[in-house]
């Protein structure tokens, strides 16, 4: 069974039936995901007209009741994944080694350039199926600084894929072993044992649910395919196409949009005030209203450092000296508001702002727990992939 605490809850998802088919054939929709996932999110749903729909325009049928044939087929289906109804999932956090913010579109959004990372630093994420009377979520974890509810971006996640999933189901009736598994009714379990700090510009509450997407997934055969999961992905959120992936990427438009980089090994150390976090929304907001902008197009000069023929690359040591390229525009509008991230950039000005913050990193040296205030993690490093099973 399922254990339980003071951080679990049983949640039961809208009715997967014809309004929520009806709803995803209009086409995708783009959530603008603030603060993670965690509380205080305000949602904005704008249509994307360069994504195609991922459901056809089509008349809601019910399914009809089980025969006794369907009862034996499911029986046995049930059966056979014994072995896979559980899978945990690595979900890393990432960095920005740069992050260029241009112009304001009109959907709200910033259009940005941005080298992203990802390391060795995990939220595990266990997911658990079983059948039940109903479907049904249920989210439980070790952090108290998330909701285990349907404002957590895992659980909008796990809601997501399976309304793709059934509408796919419509579509695919002629496989025998996909109507199998549209007929189970299931509660899925997810628990996340919570490593990334909360609302620290590390992608904590986008890696779970990129994990969630992935790790459902491949408990259901990889019914969706890569590009359909990068649909969803954009549906919640700028960064959960990144953290599918991982590895070293370029990414541009509000980040969704992704090319690989060469990938190289780094050591870097993290460091975070205790009790600031700053959601994408308010940082956006600040440097919208900063004065001194600032332009200097170095996500385009560490591109140029990782070519194989740039003058900065080591052949012997197959790494870049990437210290000098790295940036966030963020940075400055905030550091103006908060007395914490002042502290961090005098003790170490060699440190950089993630994300929207308010944790910094540096490459190559250990931070020393100079206040009590400060979160510290040491010793890391850049790993080449992304959203993984755990073994």
């Amino acid at each position: 069974m399922h254990e339980k605490n003071d951080n679990y809850l049983c949640i039961h998802p809208r009715p997967l039936g014809e309004r929520a088919i009806f709803r995803m054939s209009r086409g995708p929709r783009i959530l603008e995901n603030q603060g993670e996932g965690y509380p205080n999110i305000h949602a904005l749903f704008t249509p994307h007209p360069e994504i195609p729909a991922l459901v056809p325009r089509a008349e809601f049928h019910p399914s009809p009741p089980r025969g006794e044939g369907e009862q034996t087929l499911i029986a046995n289906s049930v059966k056979q994944l014994q072995n896979i109804k559980e899978i945990k999932v690595k979900c890393p956090a990432k960095i920005n080694l740069t992050l260029e913010v241009l112009d304001k579109r009109p959907d709200g959004f910033h259009n940005i350039q941005s080298v992203m990372q990802t390391i060795n630093l995990f939220d595990i994420l266990t997911i658990k199926i079983e059948e039940s009377e109903d479907f049904e979520i249920k989210l439980s974890g070790t952090s108290n600084e998330i909701p285990y509810d349907e404002r957590n971006l895992a659980y909008k996640a796990a809601e997501l894929f399976f309304r793709c999933k059934d509408a796919k189901m419509q579509r695919c009736k002629e496989k025998q072993e996909l109507c199998i598994y549209a007929s189970m009714r299931l509660c899925i379990f997810l628990h996340i044992e919570k490593n990334i700090p909360v609302a620290a510009g590390l992608a904590g509450g986008s890696t779970d649910a990129a994990g969630t997407l992935w790790g459902l997934n491949k408990l259901f055969d990889n019914i969706l395919s890569d590009e359909e999961l990068h649909q969803l992905c954009l549906q919640l959120g700028s960064d959960l196409n990144f953290c599918l992936e991982g590895g070293c990427q370029l990414a541009t438009s509000r980040g969704e949009i992704l090319e690989k980089l060469p990938f190289q090994e780094f050591r870097l150390s993290l460091i975070k005030p205790k009790n600031l976090g700053i959601s994408a929304k308010e940082a956006y907001t600040k440097f919208s209203a900063f004065e001194k902008k600032p332009n200097l197009n170095m996500t385009t000069k560490l591109i140029n450092a990782v070519g194989l023929e740039s003058p900065t690359y080591s052949h012997e040591k197959n790494i870049v000296n990437i210290q000098e390229f790295l940036h966030n525009d963020l940075e400055a509008a905030l550091i103006e508001e908060y007395q914490e991230l002042r502290e961090i950039k005098m003790e170490y000005p060699e440190a950089i702002m993630s994300g929207s913050g308010s944790t910094f990193f540096a490459i190559d040296i250990d931070f020393k727990d100079f206040n009590d205030n400060f979160w510290i993690k040491n010793g890391l490093k850049s790993i080449p992939y992304g959203v993984c099973e755990f073994k």
